[in-house]
């Protein structure tokens, strides 16, 4: 249960920042959570691919996350128009 909250408030955070980042992509709070949930898979997917780490704490898992939502959000803008 614990995790699924971690992962919930992670993912939150993430969308909604890369929502502020990259403005006028933001889907609300819950639309903002899936992103940022894909966003950490992709962006950990994709950094452990190319063998890098941003760090094990919290903020390196944000950065992470915000990183794999930001390309998210560019996939999703390429079909949107």
């Amino acid at each position: 249960m614990n995790n699924l909250v971690y992962v919930l408030i992670i993912g939150a955070v993430s969308g909604w920042l890369a929502g502020q980042i990259r403005s006028g992509y933001g889907f609300g709070l819950l639309g903002n959570i899936i992103v940022g949930i894909v966003g950490a898979f992709v962006g950990n997917w994709g950094f452990g691919q190319l063998g890098i780490s941003l760090g094990a704490g919290i903020v390196g898992t944000i950065i992470t996350s915000v990183i794999g939502a930001l390309v998210v959000l560019f996939v999703i803008g390429l079909f949107k128009k």
